[in-house]
């Protein structure tokens, strides 16, 4: 198992996280260490989505401190965003996969993106995430030909290729069924084990039961710790 480094990917002092013009949390203190599995949860509404969205810089910090794979969300210009994206995996519930192309070219398609260009590093990269994810021989389907953990799979290889600090997953295990979502929850944790941090916002609380891990908790407007308990 990868050790938990003290070097925190994620930290917040005292932010704010807005949506719009509406305050959705405050007082938010949070600190994540590389390879550390941490589920975020709570009532829908609550901010959990809105937390995910300030990390990946698609809403703005504007109050507080904010920083995540050694980026300042509060100095944070437009033209830094798409770099401090290829430093973050993104997992969504819905995979948001090219219906129009094979699984290699969904993967090649965000290579290209981020500014690979090398056709024999991009093809080996391909088959590394591939064959991390349990799908080495499913490269040349197409989504629909794909189950939804086999598609959810898919997803988490794109959020791999540039080999981010941190995965930001978003009810990954939302629109599967229990076994399936068993088997995404051994790859996000081997994915944890071996030095990402995942954080891993979820309503299913079977599966927490079942993978216990740090819990951190939106309620009453900010987000309070809860260990490695529920209750």
């Amino acid at each position: 198992m990868y050790p938990v480094s003290d070097d925190p990917i994620v930290y917040f002092s005292e932010a704010s996280v807005f949506q719009k013009h509406n305050l959705v949390l405050t007082k938010v203190n949070l600190s994540i260490s590389k390879g550390e599995f941490v589920y975020l949860i709570g009532r829908t509404g609550s901010g959990k989505s809105s937390l995910l969205k300030t990390m990946y810089a698609e809403l703005p910090l504007i109050e507080g401190e904010g920083q995540i794979a050694g980026y300042n969300l509060r100095s944070l210009r437009p033209d830094d965003v798409p770099f401090l994206r290829r430093k973050l995996g993104i997992v969504f519930q819905d995979f948001q996969l090219l219906e129009d192309r094979s699984v290699e070219d969904n993967l090649a398609f965000v290579l290209r993106a981020t500014g690979w260009k090398d056709k024999v590093l991009m093809k080996e990269r391909i088959s590394e995430v591939l064959e991390e994810v349990g799908l080495f021989t499913k490269g040349y389907k197409m989504p629909h030909q794909l189950s939804g953990g086999e598609q959810q799979r898919v997803a988490i290889a794109r959020a791999l290729l540039n080999k981010p600090g941190i995965i930001l997953a978003d009810e990954p295990t939302g629109n599967l069924d229990p076994e399936t979502s068993n088997g995404i929850m051994k790859l996000m944790m081997n994915i944890s084990e071996n030095g990402q941090a995942v954080l891993m916002a979820t309503h299913n609380y079977n599966l927490i039961h079942k993978f216990p891990a740090r819990i951190i908790k939106c309620e009453e407007g900010t987000i309070v710790s809860s260990g490695n308990s529920l209750s």
